[in-house]
């Protein structure tokens, strides 16, 4: 048996003790930003109360006027803050985009996995990666110059024609800036990561798989369907997760071509919009001049609230491919 030295056992402990660390820092970084933003967002609910959630108002107040107390806490006179219109835009915009995204991402992630191959695979797979890497601040420009126009003399006339049938679709155009542009720009930005994880997941079919299918005469169509996408289902779930978590924490696109409305809720799909992440970004230069710091501490509270939104989306995902897992396991249980 061979005999372990002194200064191995000593590696061992290093690495063990870095390997704790390494794993269990992301977790102790998400408690700590998640501490460090609900202190910060507690005086806003004390002076704002749920009227922060369901309210519309956003006023900084007299920034340079006398000051109020209210529930033990100060603020500017005449401040009010309501977060509705900016987590029905980031709710909207991003619902907007992952219906966009999800029909696009899922036939180029088919294309790339199974119709294409060598160069021609390789070439396609990196431009569709590439994309993911333009600075939100390109996309934005481009939307304002090229998409936003598009949208208000093209797209959205075409639709306001189906307004007697969808009432959402009614309404002045507009300038183009608005929630139609910012869902457009977010499928955009979240297409490339769900088409490359999906294709990922395509490939880990077993080929026997999808030749049995064809062996029993199944169409292309119908292999994909009853026998790709049950086997990837799970990860497609967590997919579709990671581009809505996305979608919902973007900030320059969106700030740029989303009209950038304050205290107004979208009335129709052209609407100009302001997200929670936008506004946190428009306003923070304004909020830190405000000597009672109210307008930072709503602003962080608007933060808590994206942060607990985008953690919801995350845990429903999960829950979503426990529930499918378990569902799997008692099927092939009835069945054995």
């Amino acid at each position: 048996m061979r005999k372990v030295s002194s200064a191995s056992k000593n590696a061992d402990r290093v690495f063990r003790v870095a390997t704790g660390v390494a794993a269990s820092s992301p977790v102790v970084f998400l408690v700590v930003i998640a501490l460090i933003v609900l202190v910060q967002a507690i005086p806003s609910m004390k002076f704002n109360g749920w009227h922060f959630i369901y309210g519309i108002q956003w006023n900084m107040g007299n920034l340079y006027g006398a000051l109020e107390h209210k529930n033990g806490v100060t603020a500017a006179a005449g401040a009010s803050y309501a977060a509705l219109p900016f987590i029905v835009g980031t709710l909207a915009s991003s619902i907007i985009a992952i219906l966009i995204a999800i029909p696009i991402s899922m036939f180029t992630a088919l294309i790339l996995a199974y119709r294409v191959r060598g160069v021609l695979q390789w070439i396609l797979s990196i431009l569709v990666e590439l994309l993911a890497g333009i600075p939100s601040v390109v996309i934005g420009l481009w939307g304002i110059i090229t998409l936003a126009p598009w949208v208000r003399d093209n797209l959205a006339v075409w639709l306001s024609h189906l307004g007697p049938v969808v009432p959402y679709l009614r309404g002045p155009v507009g300038t183009g800036l608005g929630l139609l542009s910012s869902g457009l720009v977010l499928a955009i930005m979240i297409v490339p990561i769900i088409t490359a994880t999906t294709r990922d997941l395509l490939m880990q079919v077993p080929i026997l798989y999808r030749e049995g299918g064809i062996g029993l005469g199944m169409t292309t169509w119908e292999v994909v369907r009853y026998i790709c996408m049950p086997f990837i289902r799970d990860g497609f779930v967590g997919a579709l997760a990671l581009g809505w978590g996305r979608a919902m924490g973007e900030t320059m696109a969106v700030l740029m071509v989303s009209g950038s409305a304050m205290n107004l809720l979208p009335h129709n799909l052209y609407s100009p919009i302001s997200t929670m992440a936008a506004v946190i970004a428009d306003q923070l230069d304004s909020a830190l001049t405000d000597a009672s710091q109210m307008a930072v501490h709503a602003l962080a509270e608007l933060a808590l609230i994206l942060m607990v939104l985008t953690l919801l989306t995350n845990f429903l995902a999960r829950w979503l491919v426990t529930r499918t897992g378990r569902r799997r396991s008692t099927k092939a249980g009835v069945a054995a």
